[in-house]
């Protein structure tokens, strides 16, 4: 019997690509491009082409109405960058910043309530538990329902001599400016999106083994620990999406408040409502503009998140593959010793 020999460790060399799986490579390749070509065309259609006609709108300024005969005036004047001038300065200005900060108050209030209450639906519908099928259903209904028409709903509970006022004994004009509208489509929107980011953080929660919770209570660790140390870091990756769509979402919030509360006023209106409002009184170009800025204000939140915060899981993924691809190794036989020996260790 010869003792092992030692092996050492090279990198792995892949053989050249025959002519016939090139071919195959690239006839996969046109096949893919083919089969993509109608979605990126509907894409381009539906994306591409509204943001460059915005784009365009933005800078130019509409006729406006004919006060002596209420009609629109035809055509448009070319007036460059002045419809964004005018969105920062004077009393557009000041209501411009007003809606700016309804918005980003509005994202980041909504989207913290509506985190800690999706995680908590998500534990709880985890838990093994009689009638948990029913319960698991009934809690997405509110994330179902449509948003106007749940607004509605808050609208009746909201009034004057609604549920709302009838609990806490006393009269509240919910729909009425100051602090109480800014309540009651924060309360609106968290009761109808938190199951949503439950629902994703219940699929992250699936994903886990349950021997690893077993190991940690043989460990001695408690239930925060668990929670902290376990449960968050694995399910990082779809509470980090969740909180993404919901936060681009709630960036361009219109239509709950829209309806629950009313339009123009100064303690909801949001930056959709400002460009909606503005086209409603035929101010295309002002509109434009503004749906321009709340675009690239989106764009910049959802590129700082990606990259500050890690929540680009498929790249994070396809880096993880390749690093590992470049860490294999294969053991390289010596002199006189066959490769085909070696898934033994030796040989007699």
């Amino acid at each position: 019997m010869s003792a092992s020999a030692p092996v050492a460790d090279r990198p792995v060399n892949k053989a050249p690509k025959s002519g016939k799986q090139r071919r195959h490579d690239e006839g996969t390749g046109k096949l893919a491009a083919i089969l993509l070509s109608p979605t990126m065309l509907v894409l381009g259609l539906v994306v591409l082409f509204p943001i460059v006609m915005a784009l365009r709108e933005s800078l130019f300024q509409a006729g406006g109405v004919d006060p002596e005969t209420g009609f629109v005036n035809e055509g448009s004047t070319f007036v460059g960058l002045k419809n964004y001038a005018d969105i920062f300065s004077g009393p557009t200005g000041e209501r411009f910043w007003n809606a700016f900060y309804n918005t980003t108050f509005f994202t980041v209030t909504c989207v913290i309530l509506e985190t800690i209450l999706g995680v908590a639906m998500a534990l709880v519908m985890h838990k093994a538990f009689k009638g948990r099928a029913i319960v698991r259903a009934s809690i997405l209904v509110p994330w179902a329902i449509p948003t106007v028409v749940s607004a509605l709903l808050w609208k009746w509970i909201f009034q004057a001599d609604g549920a709302a006022n009838a609990i806490i004994g006393r009269q509240i004009l919910w729909s009425t400016e100051g602090w109480q509208s800014v309540l009651s489509v924060i309360v609106a929107d968290t009761w109808k999106t938190a199951p949503f980011i439950g629902l994703l953080v219940l699929a992250g929660l699936q994903t886990i083994p349950a021997d690893v919770y077993e190991a940690a209570k043989v460990d001695g660790a408690s239930a925060w620990q668990q929670f902290v140390r376990i449960t968050l870091p694995l399910v990082k990756p779809a509470l980090l999406v969740a909180v993404l769509f919901r936060m681009l979402d709630t960036l361009r919030i219109f239509d709950l408040p829209f309806v629950l509360v009313g339009p123009r006023k100064e303690s909801v209106e949001t930056l959709s409502m400002l460009a909606y409002d503005e086209a409603f009184n035929t101010r295309y170009g002002p509109a434009a503009a503004y749906a321009t800025i709340l675009f690239i204000y989106v764009a910049v939140v959802a590129f700082a998140f990606v990259k500050l915060l890690g929540a680009d899981v498929l790249g994070d993924a396809v880096q993880k593959k390749k690093n590992n691809n470049k860490g294999k190794r294969v053991r390289k036989a010596p002199a006189g010793v066959p490769e085909a020996g070696l898934a033994s260790g030796g040989g007699a």
